[in-house]
């Protein structure tokens, strides 16, 4: 199936999700990163495209129950895994813990240190944990108290093979990752002085930048041309990991939403779509703000006719997706196709909000569409007294 099949056959908002742009995407990483540097790819940035990703990243991080059967379901080992997250649900551990396979566990606090020791004490068993350092936030714990963790007797079960730290998102700030990395490396080396050489992993958290907006001057090569020179400085730690989503999925996903109607109130002209912000969260704060890389499908050369202010279908004033976007001549049933929203849009928007159903999607191998989910109606979810 084409995009212009999709575009014929359905009135609803999709996303299609490219697999060759995406494994392009990982190439360059690799490319552009030292040869020992392992990706470790971000579950929760888009689960759509962990098959996909399946020999193209050394680890999954998997931050919800929900992730893990994902996961499982779709073949990545256990080996293959770090599960992660603020909580951790203790059913989900254990049976985590209990089964097959050496998974690695983070430890963001005391309690989640305990919980492992416990059923490695049941399982009879040894559990491989990442020690996380908080970004002076609620995630991780302080670095005394994971240092303490080191010598604790009551952990000799667990074992433990580096540390953990991720600091924010959308970083563009070399000085701000040379900082953190050089923070890191302070308490890598004291945790190797009182663990050892079993102390051999430090898995970051880049929070690469992602360029969304058309106005961005970003110069992405000689970025991540300074940070690898940081991560050469670090030769002594033997594994460096990096925990990367968004800058993995983002060039990946295109969104295509239909424009519905089209009016003018007070002078401005409103094209209204049929998708909106609850699909398309990857602006962020900036929604509305600035201008993305769009074009309405089929008329990407036509010249501009008028502006428009294209707003969602929901029933709030905030949903603006832009304002004074130059478009050309456009009519109900023209599609607008919206650009590097293969993070995050698919699994982090408000999608019970006025029961609105969720986008069906696609992948696409650059020939060919696969629907791997149709459009989903919600409405059930909201429905007191059905059971689904």
């Amino acid at each position: 199936m084409t995009i212009n099949e999709i575009i014929k056959t359905t009135g609803s908002s999709f996303y299609v999700f490219d697999t060759a742009e995406l494994k392009k995407r990982i190439a360059f990483l690799r490319a552009s990163l030292p040869p020992r540097v392992r990706l470790c790819y971000a579950v929760k940035a888009n689960t759509f495209i962990v098959k996909e990703l399946l020999n193209e990243v050394d680890r999954f991080e998997i931050c919800s129950p929900g992730e893990s059967r994902i996961c499982g379901r779709l073949g990545v080992m256990p080996e293959k895994t770090v599960i992660s997250g603020l909580y951790k649900d203790p059913r989900n551990i254990e049976e985590l813990a209990g089964g097959n396979g050496e998974r690695v566990y983070t430890a963001e606090s005391a309690s989640q240190l305990v919980l492992l020791s416990s059923l490695a004490k049941k399982y009879g068993k040894h559990i491989k944990v990442l020690l996380r350092i908080t970004n002076d936030s609620q995630f991780g714990m302080d670095e005394a108290d994971a240092l303490a963790a080191l010598t604790d007797e009551n952990f000799a079960l667990l074992d433990f093979c580096g540390l953990q730290f991720f600091s924010g998102t959308q970083k563009t700030s070399i000085k701000k990752v040379r900082r953190e990395l050089t923070m890191m490396h302070t308490v890598f080396c004291k945790a190797r002085d009182i663990y050892g050489e079993k102390m051999r992993t430090l898995e970051y958290g880049t929070g690469f930048p992602v360029v969304y907006f058309a106005d961005e001057a970003f110069d992405e090569s000689d970025f991540l041309s300074q940070f690898s020179q940081l991560l050469s400085e670090l030769d002594d730690i033997p594994e460096i990991t990096l925990e990367i989503g968004r800058s993995i999925a983002a060039s990946c996903g295109s969104y295509y939403t239909r424009i519905e109607d089209i009016k003018r109130n007070k002078g401005l002209n409103y094209a209204i779509t049929n998708g909106g912000m609850h699909q398309m969260v990857y602006f962020g704060q900036q929604m509305a703000m600035r201008t993305p890389v769009f074009e309405v499908y089929g008329k990407e050369n036509e010249p501009p006719a008028n502006k428009y202010n294209i707003c969602g279908a929901l029933c709030s004033m905030n949903d603006i997706i832009l304002k004074n976007a130059s478009l050309p001549a456009v009519k109900p049933g023209d599609v607008i196709c919206f650009h590097n929203t293969g993070a995050y849009c698919p699994t982090e928007g408000i999608s019970l909000f006025l029961s609105r159903e969720l986008p069906a999607v696609y992948l696409w191998d650059g020939q060919n569409a696969v629907c791997v989910r149709k459009a989903f109606e919600t409405s059930p979810l909201n429905t007191p007294g059905e059971i689904i």
